[in-house]
């Protein structure tokens, strides 16, 4: 990782370690907590395997993250002493370069930083901590990279050309303005093939230091006014204002991706080494069904139709479970996210890797025209929160909050802190419902207000 990725000045936490080079003698990827978390003074984070002496964990007063923006942890898992979710923030410095095709190498045109942005990341790991701190570690990097390669898109005018503008493709600009490819377009597909960069580093990294596991990634961008949301998995954004709650993106789940997977399962039968069917059923199908007529459903289906079942239906399906019960090839909750390489179905040689997608869906909020008042926050949060608060129920926290709280410059914080606190379960909490979330939960509070104060550097 470059030195110029963040700002020391403004995140006090420092710039992350750069990315281990992988190799045959790599070692195992060493456990850590955000370093914008010390001097938190919140203890050990697993001081305790209680869950109610777990304790929520904020950075520091006086900590300033990008535009401000609140942070908190817990680890409420009892599966394992470690948090498995990872974050990461800071300042991105964009600078123009181009890919040298000799010497294959990167070629950086001007060493000044030519555009900056900002950048906060989510990672919720399953099967270990690792695939997660690789993560963290990573995709900052491979964005900066993706972005310096197309920069002079990301910056270009759109057709109809001006004078004194550029456009995204100078070769072709009928094919841009036909196609209506804007900058944005440019800056989505820096995102995406981040993501499929930083999936193939945590894969090698991985196998050369023995050790497996994935994780969803859900990180926003600040750039040219406007606000990327990329999420690969099940954490989730929302855009909360006074009189508006907006998703901010999808989760996705064997079940929302039902038809892609089956129809790789189509293509690919030998995927399912005759173990699985792909169709889908009501039920589990069980030998006293046999001939008899059953609903179903395959890749080209929305709808349902009926079938009469044979031998082959009887297998184990495709994805099996409902809601956040289900399980593709009854193993994994996801259907996108990063790592999972060496993954396999329990006591076969099935891989789910082929069925996973690394690629993010991007949503794009423009701040220009969004004009954000004094409390418009961005909620991004693992799907620890998310099991136990709805979008409204998250809104309407952070509007009992915020308007009370408005001289605390730690508040965007100390609302993270009671989101978390606002799962744990007492009948006297913020909602008052008693809910319980048995999963990790990291909440980044993001205020669009602050873009122009203070550590946002614009």
């Amino acid at each position: 990782m470059s030195a110029g990725w963040f700002r020391r000045r403004l995140l006090p936490g420092g710039p992350l370690p750069a990315p281990r080079a992988p190799g045959p003698r790599a070692s195992p990827v060493p456990y850590r907590r955000p370093r914008f978390l010390r001097g938190s003074g919140s203890g050990p984070a697993d001081a305790s395997r209680r869950r109610d002496a777990r304790p929520v964990r904020s950075p520091a007063r006086g900590r300033v993250l990008p535009w401000n923006a609140g942070y908190a942890e817990i680890i409420n898992a009892e599966k394992s002493e470690f948090n498995e979710d990872q974050a990461a923030c800071g300042q991105l410095s964009i600078r123009q370069s181009e890919f040298g095709a000799e010497d294959e190498e990167w070629l950086t045109l001007y060493p000044e930083e030519f555009l900056t942005g900002h950048y906060w990341a989510l990672f919720d790991g399953h099967g270990g901590p690792a695939a997660a701190i690789l993560a963290a570690n990573t995709l900052h990097s491979c964005l900066r990279r993706q972005l310096e390669a197309v920069v002079e898109g990301v910056v270009a005018t759109q057709p109809p050309m001006h004078l004194s503008g550029h456009c995204i493709c100078p070769s072709d600009p009928q094919f841009v303005e036909e196609k209506g490819v804007r900058p944005e377009d440019v800056v989505i597909g820096a995102l995406e093939n981040a993501f499929q960069e930083c999936d193939e580093v945590i894969g090698r990294e991985l196998e050369a230091s023995g050790q497996v596991g994935g994780c969803t990634a859900l990180v926003a961008v600040s750039l040219q006014g406007k606000l990327y949301v990329a999420n690969a998995g099940d954490s989730r954004a929302i855009l909360v204002r006074r009189d508006e709650v907006r998703p901010l993106s999808s989760e996705f789940t064997p079940e929302t991706e039902r038809q892609r997977i089956q129809q790789l399962a189509f293509v690919y039968p030998k995927l399912l080494a005759g173990e699985f069917t792909r169709l889908e059923f009501p039920r589990r199908l069980k030998g006293d069904d046999l001939g008899q007529k059953v609903l179903f459903r395959d890749f080209h289906m929305s709808g349902w139709s009926y079938k009469h079942v044979e031998k082959s239906d009887l297998k184990y399906p495709l994805i099996h479970g409902q809601g956040r019960q289900a399980r593709l090839l009854g193993t994994l909750a996801v259907s996108r996210g990063l790592g999972d390489h060496q993954l396999k179905v329990l006591d076969t040689n099935i891989q789910l890797k082929p069925f996973l997608l690394s690629v993010p869906q991007v949503t794009v909020l423009d701040l220009d025209q969004l004009e954000p008042q004094e409390e418009d926050v961005v909620v991004m949060a693992t799907d620890g929160l998310w099991d136990v608060l709805s979008n409204e129920q998250v809104a309407r926290l952070v509007r009992s909050f915020l308007p009370g709280n408005r001289e605390d410059s730690h508040r965007f914080s100390e609302l993270a802190q009671m989101l978390i606190r606002s799962t744990q379960g007492t009948e006297d909490g913020p909602t008052g419902e008693g809910q319980v979330s048995y999963d990790d939960v990291s909440v980044f509070v993001i205020p669009l207000h602050s873009r122009d104060q203070g550590s946002s550097g614009h």
